[in-house]
């Protein structure tokens, strides 16, 4: 009789062991689709954005982000990515500043990394006379010199074909560059989804990793009579020193674009990269890409 009340008991103790389980799993299926369903989509000012984990490629957030759009100077990324892809690049190799760059930033009131007609810059510093700065004239003097022709104008036209061979490489079908700056002629055009691939591609390179997380930076250069001066440049990304983790990547508007931004960060091991187009101005563009990061890290 004792043995079959024990019996009784261990079959009463395991049926409670078993229902106070299943309740304890059940419970942590609630806490978690209550936590997935606590974390709402961020709204954001910019007509597009697109947001993916850098190590797995998973989209993360995508708001019309197959819409092409006007770029701005986010365009630059793919100018350095074109520079640092040739061959036996030598980024020590000087370049000397034509009159030809000085004059395109006066006609079209562009951004300047404020070149000095006649001075020797070195491949490097013209990278971050481009990305730092966002430089036009720093852009069409990597265009003249890693173009080919005869002419400074048939070089240009290389560049700017090699650029878009690239975005076919990586497959960018929504991505076209007319320009090599992003001042376009109407038809220098990406989408949220092509430019943070892009990003995510140029960022592979330790040299564009090393410049688009840099803050400012002071470089001497040569002079034309032999000397030297120091040319200053600060980054336009403002997330660099307000968004812990920021490593990047670059800023871009215009009259078309407005406000775009192609911003990366890295948190505890995990880089989330994305971009925001066509957003309505300096601060809501950050303050956009803020908001995309901090839900990326979360999901």
């Amino acid at each position: 009789m004792k043995s079959g009340l024990k019996a009784v008991n261990r079959a009463a103790i395991a049926v409670t062991v078993a229902v106070t389980a299943g309740a304890v799993l059940a419970g942590s299926a609630s806490a978690s689709t209550a936590q997935a369903a606590a974390l709402p989509t961020p709204t954001i000012t910019a007509k597009g954005g697109f947001v993916m984990n850098n190590g797995t490629a998973k989209t993360l957030y995508s708001k019309s982000a197959d819409t092409r759009r006007s770029t701005g100077s986010t365009t630059k990324i793919m100018t350095a990515k074109v520079v640092l892809a040739q061959k036996n690049l030598n980024l020590d190799a000087k370049v000397t500043v034509q009159k030809a760059y000085s004059d395109y930033i006066v006609a079209n009131t562009a951004s300047s990394a404020r070149l000095i007609v006649g001075d020797k810059v070195t491949v490097r510093q013209l990278l971050y006379g481009l990305m730092l700065p966002s430089g036009c004239d720093a852009a069409y003097a990597l265009a003249d010199k890693f173009g080919t022709g005869s002419t400074r104008a048939a070089r240009v036209k290389s560049f700017i074909g090699k650029m878009n061979a690239s975005a076919k490489s990586l497959g960018l079908k929504n991505t076209h560059f007319d320009s090599f700056d992003g001042i376009g002629n109407g038809s220098n055009y990406s989408t949220p989804r092509d430019l943070t691939k892009l990003a995510g591609s140029a960022m592979k390179s330790s040299t564009f990793r090393s410049i688009v997380k840099t803050k400012s930076t002071k470089q001497k250069v040569t002079t034309k009579t032999g000397g030297y001066r120091y040319m200053s440049w600060a980054n336009t990304n403002a997330m660099l020193s307000s968004y812990s983790g920021t490593i990047g990547v670059k800023t871009g508007s215009g009259p078309t674009a407005k406000y775009c931004l192609v911003f990366a960060a890295t948190r505890s091991g995990k880089t989330v990269i994305g971009t925001v187009l066509t957003s309505t101005s300096s601060t809501s563009r950050t303050a956009d890409a803020k908001k995309l990061l901090d839900y990326g890290f979360k999901k």
